[in-house]
């Protein structure tokens, strides 16, 4: 009798479960009690509840998995969906990150000097473009053109009349203690293109800017968005959020918790109007940041642009868009305290000396759900000689290095046989999760432990089929769900925004 074959060996795929993670256990315990509380102020748009419910299906084995097998020894993994999410979500922010800095690395940047300007805008406009899309591209498109002016300008006084330069735009909005802060990354050519007498594109680097240009430019900014706002009959003068209703009219109480937390203070909390908890702060002075020659303010305006790549190193470039595109939570970051409150370790200690945030579960949901964009709402942005309609882009983009120069060198071969295969470049973003895996933390996770290696076999969403093999290797066959809501901490859910 011929042999049988051996029987497979059926393994799950076992990352950090989603359900044992700090942020997924208070968005189950208190997602219920906000939606109910956010209810009596107004209540929440449906898509951020939908991203807040779709979180908790992120990882969960009972809504179905990918089946992956080796085809030497017959051992097969198991590993769970994801939910997608945009702004909730550390581990789904994470693959979108990684997936559009590839692209951008690999389809994008040409080979040349880069610069990151930062600029951040005053309180009562973040409030305003959080709601208006519209408006902030209209602001955004200020800024990319006093800094295409700016490049310009300097070629000319070069000698160059036809420059041309390019940028991308991370339009984020949050800042680092979770509040709303609307502001923009952009990452750009740190020179000009021009045409030589061939007709063939040639980048001619910029020297470093100097303090007064920042503060002019910065200074032009500033003067062009306040023109641009007075058209649209707003001001930013005072101490009170900039009042457009049109774009507020369907957004509930996302407007006054938006306000709420454009200022670091909590709606529906304990104590209305509040500061957030602070964990490190001293009662002496400041201390004041060291002066930097690449930044500047004006009229609430900042900008910085201190931060450069060569253009010869793409890792740093790739790190560098990590950055600009990063979401804006991440999971080693939070703690659940003994009371039932969420501390949040800031990245870096605040000049006053804070280094965590401490929030209630509600509070700590309010300030996720004004983070959460509108549906196709487009946050990354192109221009110049990047934008996809320039007439140049195509011998711009064409100075692009080769995948090569990008990929991961100190993965350990497995064998000539089974080594892992070329890293895949795709012509659009469609990169495989195990493709990046490989490329950001040069892990394979496709690797067997036999040496070969894994092949993706079907996807499994039957319900039926997912509880049987669910019981057979004994994980968890439900779907966790938010707790019921709780009483309200209090009556009064009236906040004025603070002066």
């Amino acid at each position: 009798m011929p042999a049988s074959a051996p029987t497979p060996c059926l393994r799950p795929y076992r990352p950090r479960a989603a359900e044992h993670t700090v942020l997924h256990q208070v968005v189950r315990l208190h997602l219920a009690t906000f939606l109910r509380v956010a209810e009596e102020a107004g209540g929440v748009p449906a898509f951020v509840e939908r991203e807040l419910r779709q979180f908790l299906t992120c990882g969960v084995w009972a809504k179905g998995f990918a089946r992956f097998r080796c085809d030497a020894c017959h051992a097969e993994r198991l590993v769970p969906f994801s939910c997608k999410a945009r702004a909730v979500c550390p581990s789904c922010g994470g693959r979108r990150m990684a997936e559009r800095a590839a692209h951008l690395v690999d389809h994008v940047l040409p080979a040349v000097p880069m610069r990151q300007w930062v600029l951040s805008l005053p309180f009562r406009l973040r409030y305003v473009l959080a709601f208006d899309h519209a408006l902030c591209r209209k602001v955004l498109a200020v800024h990319v053109r006093a800094l295409r002016a700016f490049y310009r300008r300097r070629a000319r006084r070069q000698g160059i009349a036809d420059g041309e330069t390019g940028a991308v735009t991370a339009i984020q909005r949050w800042g680092s203690a979770l509040n709303l802060n609307v502001h923009f990354h952009t990452l750009a050519l740190d020179g000009v293109f021009q045409s030589d007498a061939d007709g063939d594109l040639r980048f001619v680097p910029a020297s470093p800017p100097t303090p007064q240009e920042i503060a002019r430019l910065v200074a032009t900014i500033a003067r062009r968005v306040a023109t641009l706002l007075r058209r649209h009959g707003l001001t930013l003068g005072g101490d009170e959020p900039a009042d457009d209703a049109d774009s507020q009219a369907d957004a509930g109480a996302l407007a006054a918790l938006a306000a709420a937390s454009v200022t670091g203070r909590s709606l529906l909390g304990a104590a209305p109007g509040a500061r957030v908890g602070r964990v490190g702060r001293t009662t002496t002075a400041a201390i004041a940041k060291a002066a930097s020659p690449w930044h500047a303010r004006a009229a609430d305006f900042d900008l910085h642009g201190g931060r450069t790549v060569r253009a010869e190193d793409r890792r740093t470039l790739e790190r560098l868009c990590h950055y600009l595109l990063r979401p804006p939570l991440a999971q080693d970051r939070l703690e659940l305290l003994p009371d039932g409150r969420v501390g949040l370790t800031l990245a870096h200690p605040w000049a006053d000396g804070t280094s965590v945030l401490v929030f209630g579960g509600v509070e700590f949901l309010e300030k996720l759900a004004v983070l959460i964009p509108k549906p196709r709402v487009n946050l990354v942005l192109y221009h110049g000689i990047l934008g996809a309609r320039a007439r140049r882009r195509a011998a711009a983009v064409a100075q692009v290095v080769p995948p090569e120069a990008t990929r991961p060198t100190s993965v350990a071969p497995v064998s000539q046989e089974t080594a892992a295969p070329p890293e895949r470049r795709p012509s659009r973003r469609g990169w495989l999760w195990a493709d990046l895996m490989r490329r950001v933390f040069e892990i394979d996770v496709l690797a067997c432990d036999c040496g070969a290696r894994l092949r993706f076999l079907a996807t499994i969403e039957d319900p039926p089929v997912v509880q049987r093999i669910l019981r057979h290797l004994g994980l968890p066959t439900d779907t966790p769900v938010s707790a019921l809501a709780r009483p309200p901490p209090r009556d009064d859910l009236a906040f004025a925004f603070p002066a």
